[in-house]
């Protein structure tokens, strides 16, 4: 499978339709409240992959040994973003869990129907 920056970013803008849209629905379903909780679940999945996506990016011209290099150091730092923006959105009063890792999940399975779609 090769990477371009044009996989990079449409994997990214799929990732921001699936957030909203699952937070629109929380939101409506369920009440603002619930519509925000999704959408910071979707912002903890977003955020770091926009990161690793631009770290792809801008390393797509290195020499294969150096990419991989570039990649494993890059995925260390995304998984890092992650553990943080969980740590921040979980010291928050009155945190709705459901909300939270639906859409969370909802924004990483793009990266399997991208898999199933190639």
């Amino acid at each position: 499978m090769t990477v371009t920056a044009s996989s990079i970013i449409k994997i990214i803008a799929y990732q921001i339709v699936i957030t909203l849209s699952v937070s629109l629905v929380f939101s409506l379903t369920l009440g603002v409240l619930y519509g925000e909780f999704a959408f910071l679940g979707g912002l903890i999945a977003v955020i770091p992959n926009v990161y690793l996506g631009m770290r792809l990016i801008n390393s797509l011209k290195l020499e294969a040994k150096k990419f991989i290099n570039s990649f494993y150091a890059s995925e260390s730092i995304k998984l890092f973003i992650t553990a943080l923006l969980f740590f921040l959105v979980f010291k928050m009063p009155n945190i709705k869990l459901l909300p939270l890792l639906t859409c969370y999940v909802s924004a990483l399975s793009v990266f399997w129907f991208a898999l199933l779609m190639r």
